[in-house]
């Protein structure tokens, strides 16, 4: 359930997406995990509400959580509704939560959710991403390399 997949998820609607990991972390191995959600959560997720814009994972207690990751209360709701911002188990096994927990002490990296979404099946997946940090000349780099290729293409569509 958890182990590293290649390149294309089985992404059937994408609820949340983290588009600012890309810019602030290299991507090093990616994840497809469970989330365990309540009831109204998944309501909620289903009508396309939802942030992870601002969420990282940690592992506490051979666990594996999402934090800091938004998901409004569902309109419908009743008193039994959900906390927004509560932290949400990730469902991975052992081993994987073992390896996810030396990448992060052992060689500072961090876990990073890139989305949210439904598969074919319909359950709700977290896309999870182990990453390193990004320098700001690196990000500056990145900048110049979009840049150029934007300029490259008004060029190329210009001479036409």
């Amino acid at each position: 359930m958890g182990k590293p997949l290649p390149t294309p998820f089985d992404k059937v609607k994408v609820v949340a997406e983290n588009r600012r990991a890309r810019y602030d972390y290299y991507v090093e191995e990616r994840y497809e995990v469970g989330i365990e959600l309540k009831g109204t959560e998944v309501k909620a997720l289903r009508i396309g509400e939802g942030s992870i814009a601002e969420s990282y994972a940690m592992v506490e207690n051979a666990e594996v959580f999402l934090v800091n990751s938004s998901i409004p209360e569902y309109s419908h709701g009743n008193r039994m509704n959900h906390e927004p911002r509560r932290k949400r188990k990730l469902l991975l096994k052992g081993r994987e939560i073992a390896k996810l927990y030396g990448a992060v002490n052992r060689q500072g990296l961090t876990l990073v959710p890139l989305s949210i979404y439904f598969n074919s099946s319909g359950r709700a997946k977290v896309e999870l991403a182990i990453a390193r940090g990004k320098k700001m000349h690196d990000k500056r780099e990145v900048e110049k390399e979009r840049d150029w290729k934007r300029e490259q293409g008004r060029l190329l569509r210009h001479d036409s």
